[in-house]
């Protein structure tokens, strides 16, 4: 079975060990859980990789991805509105600033 060590990218640190499931949850959380089924989630971050050789996986936080992960959601089922992309363009404008 495969364990898998779960690095941040942001600052190279160990924040979990023993992963055997990472996925996301309906609201875009990134959810790790162990062999026993016991979960940890990030609230806003991204699998930049998954190495199955070294048992690593590589995870970006960053507060903009659970929206940007939401929109990407709702154009892919057709659902996006003007509002969604006005919503995330003003999230991308304060980040200019």
């Amino acid at each position: 079975m495969c364990e898998f060590k779960i690095i941040k990218q942001n600052d190279g640190s160990q924040i979990l060990e023993d992963i055997v499931v990472l996925n996301y949850t309906d609201n875009n959380e990134l959810l790790f859980k162990d062999i026993l089924g016991m979960g940890e989630s990030l609230e806003s971050a991204l699998i930049m990789s998954v190495n199955t050789l070294n048992q690593q996986c590589i995870v970006l936080e960053h507060p903009i991805i659970k929206d940007f992960m939401g929109l990407l959601k709702k154009i892919h089922s057709n659902e996006v509105t003007n509002s969604d992309i006005e919503e995330f363009s003003n999230e991308l404008t304060k980040l200019k600033s």
